[in-house]
């Protein structure tokens, strides 16, 4: 099976044009099919705007999708989103990958105003609102025709760029199904967690008479070397800092991370296309403190060369 594969930026500290639209270059000349960066807000290293991050990106490559891995619907306006998501497609000739989100921590939805309880309506009509505006609607927000406004300019990609959604629990799970998008999970979760997510993801859109989604996108932690003694420092030290409370009981570092040598991440991730039917990988960076630039980006040359990556 053909395996897309992904990155996230692996040095965001602070993130910089500079820096991000070099990391976005070496991936695409590596063989890296899609560049990814998260949205997330007020703790320190908070990358609240994404889109911004990601137009630097687009000045420095040709080909590499830029995506997000949870574009935080709920805390914007419609209209407004939909503007600027066009206006990256637009920049990179079409090459947006828009995993959205409803955000998950009380605290951010309450700064923004955002009625926890309702986060999973307004997502869902924000989403439909922007649908509805790419394709060329005169959408108004308060209902009132008169109103009703176009939005310019619009996506490259037609009718709009392809949209992923990342979600948590069983009722976000079920209304990505619902909708027939693919479902795009944590890299924190289990391989066992993974499989009875997509099964519900799946359950959902039979049920509502859609067509499943074919795509299948993993995040995984990884990191490959083939440095015996560094690769079992980084496992000692992820399982010591990192706390992980996504893991059912009998899960272990193996089942959310992929930390070895070419072969071992090879096997893993065999594991996972066998086990889920995974069609995307999106690679995320170890989170841990003190790593140096060039090991990480050794990491990433060597993955690439482990998959065969053509570019």
């Amino acid at each position: 099976m053909t395996l897309h594969l992904g990155v996230t930026p692996w040095q965001l500290s602070p993130p910089s044009a500079v820096g991000i639209g070099e990391q976005a270059a070496y991936a695409e000349d590596h063989g890296y099919q899609s560049f990814w960066l998260p949205e997330n807000h007020f703790g320190e290293g908070a990358l609240p705007d994404p889109l911004m991050l990601l137009a630097s990106a687009a000045a420095t490559t040709q080909r590499i999708q830029l995506a997000t891995t949870s574009y935080l619907l709920t805390l914007r306006n419609p209209l407004q989103a939909a503007e600027q998501v066009a206006v990256l497609d637009q920049l990179s000739g079409g090459r947006v990958l828009l995993g959205v989100g409803r955000g998950y921590a009380p605290e951010m939805l309450r700064a923004f105003h955002v009625p926890v309880a309702e986060k999973r309506r307004i997502f869902a009509w924000t989403l439909d609102l922007m649908q509805r505006a790419w394709q060329g609607e005169a959408i108004s927000l308060d209902g009132n025709p008169d109103n009703a406004v176009q939005v310019f300019p619009r996506p490259v990609q037609q009718p709009y760029p392809p949209i992923w959604v990342a979600a948590f629990g069983p009722k976000a799970l079920a209304q990505a199904g619902r909708m027939g998008l693919p479902y795009l999970s944590s890299p924190m979760e289990g391989i066992q967690t993974l499989a009875a997510n997509y099964a519900e993801h799946r359950q959902a859109s039979v049920e509502e008479g859609v067509s499943p989604a074919d795509i299948v996108p993993v995040m995984r932690t990884v990191y490959v070397s083939n440095n015996t003694t560094e690769v079992a420092e980084l496992r000692k030290r992820v399982e010591s800092e990192t706390e992980n409370s996504r893991l059912q009981a009998d899960e272990g570092l193996e089942d959310w991370t992929l930390i070895g040598d070419p072969s071992f991440v090879r096997d893993g991730i065999q594991r996972y296309q066998e086990t889920l039917g995974m069609t995307h990988m999106v690679a995320t960076r170890l989170r841990l403190s003190g790593l140096p630039e060039s090991q990480l980006r050794a990491s990433v040359t060597l993955l690439a060369e482990t998959l065969a990556v053509s570019s």
